[in-house]
């Protein structure tokens, strides 16, 4: 469901109940034009609450600026959410700045933010904590260097691991095998992509690819150990040729370029999952549609819940676009790589489809 249909489905008085409760279901949605002010805001602004007889709701910013409305300097609604949270904005911009740094929690007290008010935001928006993130980042370097023939001590001086016990223990959480397992010549092999929304893992064999994942995805670890139970323990570390494909085309889809991949796939799924991330392909960049809708569309209508666990159950994202398939109410509900980056996609394609 567009926000433009949410809109039209809802009432002006629930949107204004919506605003009062501060309601994140609305996030990205809907936003407010204050007649009294001349301001816009997301239905999430901590400002003070405007009077109902004030208040003007919209389907985009866009709608807002047309009207006549300027931002809210406070929510910022022309920034993705994420981006508006002073501790996520300060703390990523420092790993930003020097990703080399090995967080703890007397670094976050240090920078004057709450280590349980942070744990929180970032729960909220990415799915893990902060520190959850940048042990991930870290994790990552390792398998960058493995990738391009390092040693495995190397590897784990690279991902700041002082243990090489802990380094090969995480690893091995995130692939299912420990670094000095890998043999070169394996069946599968997973790599690096970074992305201007962060890193991914990709993970091929020499024809098609397999997985395609942000690296902060919780379920993440448990797909790799499943792949590599289905290659028979054949998952290294490298590239093969679909690899090199979708990061040009990644490229070319975050320039704003084309929202179309032809990197060939293996999908690992049931026929009916398989039938519903067909589905979930023939959705346009710039549209969405509901998981009721999604149902309806293979045949299956009742199947609404079966058709949220597969979407869930998608292992590559963004070019199986599971990010279209919004709440009925037209809420952005759950995405494994954060509903900022859910969010981001989404106006990405918008942007898209308003240039094709």
């Amino acid at each position: 469901m567009s926000s433009v249909m949410l809109i039209e489905l809802l009432n002006e008085d629930a949107l204004y109940q919506a605003m009062l409760t501060r309601d994140p279901a609305y996030e990205g949605r809907a936003f407010v034009g204050v007649t009294s002010t001349g301001i816009f805001c997301r239905l999430t602004c901590p400002a003070r609450n405007p009077k109902r007889e004030n208040c003007r709701f919209f389907a985009t910013a866009g709608e807002c600026l047309q009207a006549g409305f300027r931002p809210c300097k406070r929510c910022s609604p022309l920034a993705p959410a994420a981006e508006t949270d002073p501790a996520i904005r300060t703390l990523l911009a420092a790993h930003e700045k020097d990703t080399s740094r090995r967080w703890r929690e007397a670094d976050i007290v240090a920078m004057g933010f709450d280590p349980s008010t942070v744990r929180r935001v970032f729960k909220r928006q990415f799915g893990m904590t902060f520190l959850e993130m940048m042990r991930l980042s870290r994790l990552c370097e390792g398998l960058d260097s493995l990738s391009n023939g390092g040693r495995v001590i190397d590897a784990q001086l690279d991902a700041g691991f002082d243990s090489p016990s802990g380094f090969r223990a995480a690893f091995a959480r995130l692939l299912g095998q420990a670094p000095g397992a890998f043999s070169g010549h394996e069946l599968l092999k997973a790599d690096r992509i970074d992305t201007p929304l962060g890193t991914m893992i990709a993970v091929a064999d020499k024809r098609s690819l397999h997985l395609l994942e942000f690296a902060e995805r919780r379920a993440l670890p448990g797909e790799l150990k499943r792949l590599l139970k289905a290659a028979r323990g054949q998952l290294g570390i490298g590239r093969f040729e679909p690899v090199d494909q979708i990061e040009a085309e990644l490229g070319a889809y975050f320039r704003g370029e084309q929202a179309d991949f032809e990197t060939p796939l293996t999908l690992h799924g049931t026929p009916f999952w398989r039938a519903v991330w067909d589905e979930l392909r023939r959705i346009p960049p710039g549209e969405t549609r509901s998981y009721s809708q999604v149902a309806e569309a293979i045949g299956k209508p009742t199947a609404v819940r079966a058709v949220a666990r597969a979407n869930g159950a998608n292992q590559i994202s963004i070019v199986i676009p599971c990010h279209r398939v919004i709440g009925s109410d037209g809420s952005l509900t759950g995405y494994g790589g954060g509903l900022w980056r859910k969010q981001k996609l989404i106006d990405l394609e918008r942007v898209l489809a308003s240039q094709a």
